[in-house]
C-alpha cells in the first residue's frame, strides 16, 4: 500500500448560517471546538442540513488520494451504527480499504458540524464520539509496516489511548507525515507536537498560523530559519500567498490559483496534503508537488463539503 491513513473516522454535518450564528454560540471563525453530545445536538438543532458525508481531516487526505489513483487505506474507530455503517460504506465506494472492525461500543460514531459562513470559512464543532477512543489494539500493525508512509492528524493527539495508538504507528512506520490540524489543537499540545516534528516525523503539513504558534515565530522567515535547521520536510499553506516546502536546506515556493469562486474552505488543507503526497510517493519534484496540491486544494473550495465527486 503507498499510504495508510490514521485518524479521526467522523460524519460530516454541513450547515450554512450568518456570522451572528457564530457570535451567539460564542464559537471562533475558522477554528474547531470539541463539544459533547447535548451540546452539538443543541448548536444543530435551529440549523438547515445542506449535506451528511463521511469526513475526518485524514480520511479526506486519502479519499483524495484514491481518486489519484493510489493503493490506500485508513484506520479510524466508529460504533456499530447507523452512522458507523455509513462511514465504512463512503470509504468502501472511495476504492479505499478501510482496516477497521467495528464493534459496538459504549459511544456512538463521531460527528462534525460543519458552519459556513457566507465568507466561505467554515468553523467545526466535532463531538468525537468513539473516534476519540482510538487505542493501539485499534492499529494494524502488519498494515502500517508494508505502507510507504503513514499519514496522521493532529487532531487524532490526546493524552492518554489516543497518543498510545500514535507512538504505536509511529514505531512500526516506514516514514510519517502528520497535519497540524487546527491552531487551537497547536496550542493545546504545543511541546509535544514541537518533539514530534523534530525528532519523529518525515513531512509536516501546516498552515502559516499554525507552524508560526507552533515555533512561537514573529515573523515568516523564522520559520524558513526552523526549517532549513530542522533538516526535514515541512509543507506551509499560506492562503493567497501560495505555499511553501522547507526540504533540508532547499524552499520552493508555489503560487495560489487566482481567480476563484471559493464557496467553502472545507477539506481545502486535506486536499492539499493529499496532492502533495501523491506527487511524493510517485516522484514528482517537491515543486510539481506542491502544484498538485494547489491543484486539489483549488477544486475542493469551489464546491461544498471536503469530497471531490
Amino acid at each position: 500500500m503507498k499510504i495508510l491513513g490514521i485518524g479521526n473516522a467522523i460524519v460530516d454535518v454541513i450547515c450554512k448560517v450568518e456570522d451572528i450564528y457564530l457570535t451567539n454560540n460564542g464559537l471562533t471563525k475558522s477554528t474547531m471546538k470539541l463539544v459533547d453530545e447535548s451540546e452539538f445536538k443543541k448548536l444543530l438543532s435551529s440549523l438547515k442540513i445542506e449535506e451528511t458525508v463521511s469526513g475526518g481531516s485524514v480520511a479526506n487526505s486519502i479519499v483524495g488520494l484514491s481518486k489519484l489513483g493510489n493503493k490506500v487505506g485508513f484506520i479510524g474507530k466508529v460504533n456499530d451504527d447507523d452512522l458507523g455503517n455509513k462511514y465504512e460504506e463512503g470509504l468502501k465506494k472511495e476504492n479505499v480499504e478501510y482496516i477497521y472492525s467495528k464493534k459496538k461500543e459504549e459511544l456512538p460514531t463521531g460527528t462534525c458540524l460543519i458552519l459556513i459562513t457566507p465568507d466561505s470559512e467554515r468553523t467545526m464543532c466535532t463531538f468525537l464520539g468513539t473516534a476519540g477512543k482510538i487505542n493501539e489494539n485499534d492499529m494494524n500493525i502488519n498494515s502500517v509496516k508494508n505502507s510507504e508512509i503513514t499519514f496522521l492528524e493532529g487532531y487524532l493527539w490526546d493524552e492518554g489511548d489516543p497518543k498510545k495508538a500514535f507512538e504505536k504507528a509511529i514505531e512500526y512506520s516506514n516514514k510519517v507525515a502528520m497535519s497540524l490540524s487546527d491552531l487551537f489543537c497547536v496550542e493545546r499540545h504545543k511541546l509535544h507536537f514541537l518533539n514530534l516534528v523534530k525528532n519523529k516525523l518525515d513531512i509536516t503539513f501546516a498552515n502559516e498560523q499554525e507552524i508560526m504558534s507552533l515555533i512561537n515565530a514573529k515573523n515568516f522567515n523564522e520559520v524558513i530559519t526552523f526549517g532549513k535547521k530542522l533538516g526535514k520536510t515541512i509543507i506551509i499553506t499560506r492562503g493567497e500567498k501560495g505555499s511553501v516546502a522547507i526540504s533540508k536546506n532547499e524552499v520552493v515556493e508555489c503560487d495560489s490559483e487566482k481567480n476563484l469562486k471559493i464557496i467553502d474552505l472545507t477539506g481545502a488543507g486535506d486536499l492539499f496534503a493529499a496532492g502533495f503526497l501523491h506527487g511524493y510517493i510517485n516522484n514528482l519534484t517537491i515543486k510539481e508537488s506542491l502544484k498538485k496540491g494547489t491543484e486539489m486544494s483549488s477544486k475542493i473550495i469551489q464546491k461544498i463539503g471536503a469530497r471531490l465527486n
